[in-house]
């Protein structure tokens, strides 16, 4: 399961939040609604360490909350075009090599677990000490119950009033043991920082451009 973080281009105090994959969750737990849960617990949120050698477990440079449900968004607004219109370049997409998105991904961020489905409303976040820092997901209404061997997905975009500054750039995976409702791996989840946008697809195309040019003028 990922989570890719981008500065977002319409407010440069959020950051879009966009959700995709898959797992099995390893245990019967469940999932707490914003309103019941705010401080860490396995069964909802992750220790999390940077994969690089720096930093370590530290996922925030400033502004490090201690326990804190921050509101996440839904993408699809009025107020948010060009970071609509940038996720939607990416559509129909699905895979990660080329930065594309399932269609869902424009959606209110949405996680579902065997037969049942609840919004992921908030986003649970605390500094532990400068340490294996935390960071879960909390959901709308009803906490959303799961029992061992269910099918685990999510998808969908949001936005949080945190900016990417306050957070190192890079790529953390879980530790274990993980939120329950992921598999027990330290590779089945995946959170990566972006301190750029999301490249435009004309970007990509000159990238490639210049590269098969100087190809041909280095076989030349």
């Amino acid at each position: 399961m990922f989570i890719d973080v981008y500065p977002s281009q319409d407010n440069n105090n959020q950051t879009l939040w966009i959700f995709s994959g898959s797992s099995t969750t390893r245990s019967s737990n469940n999932i707490r609604a914003a309103s019941g849960g705010t401080t860490y617990h396995f069964q909802d949120s992750w220790d999390w360490i940077n994969s690089s050698s720096t930093n370590s477990g530290q996922m925030f440079i400033a502004n490090s909350p201690s326990n804190v449900n921050f509101s996440l968004s839904p993408l699809f607004s009025s107020s948010n075009t060009d970071d609509i219109a940038s996720v939607r370049a990416r559509i129909p997409g699905g895979g990660r090599t080329n930065i594309t998105f399932a269609a869902s991904a424009t959606n209110t961020p949405t996680i579902t677990i065997g037969s049942g489905s609840r919004t992921i409303s908030h986003l649970f976040m605390d500094d532990d000490n400068n340490s294996s820092d935390d960071l879960g997901i909390r959901v709308s209404g009803s906490a959303l119950s799961y029992s061992s061997g269910d099918s685990s997905a999510w998808a969908g975009s949001g936005l949080i009033d945190k900016p990417i500054s306050d957070f190192f750039a890079g790529t953390f995976r879980s530790d274990t043991p993980s939120a329950r409702f992921a598999a027990n791996s330290q590779s089945s989840m995946r959170l990566t920082f972006n301190s750029a946008v999301i490249p435009e697809p004309e970007e990509y195309a000159l990238v490639f451009g210049l590269f098969a040019l100087g190809f041909v003028l280095f076989r030349h």
